[in-house]
């Protein structure tokens, strides 16, 4: 993609292009360092399985994740890279405490690293 058209505010009249870097979104734009991951989480129910609808103090926090961006890995004693066990896209699960919270576009993120995170969901497929 070669960017976007717009106005100089500088100079009416001027035009200039944008690089597809700043034309990103903010999370696109993050990248997490070393074994950190970037998760958003799973979306607690707000009705019941009833069909009442659950003020939101009643719905509890879901340790569901979904992985949004992977860093390389870290590094061993001898600085080789020992890569993230999970990939993007990848579902997890989380602990009930623990990671950095981030808000990128009006959106709330979990930083977290890859030795925190508990399992990852697998689709199992019959054969």
């Amino acid at each position: 993609s070669s960017g976007i058209n717009a106005e100089c505010p500088l100079r009416p009249g001027a035009q200039f292009t944008l690089p597809p870097l700043l034309t990103m979104s903010a999370v696109a734009r993050f990248i997490p360092l070393f074994d950190r991951i970037l998760v958003t989480r799973a979306v607690a129910a707000s009705k019941s399985k009833g069909g009442i609808m659950l003020p939101e103090s009643s719905q509890k926090k879901l340790n569901e994740a979904t992985v949004v961006s992977c860093g390389s890995g870290a590094l061993d004693a001898d600085g080789d890279v020992i890569p993230v066990s999970v990939a993007v896209g990848d579902k997890v699960l989380l602990p009930e405490y623990g990671g950095t919270k981030l808000n990128l576009d009006d959106e709330e993120y979990l930083l977290i690293r890859d030795s925190e995170i508990l399992g990852k969901f697998v689709k199992v497929t019959s054969e």
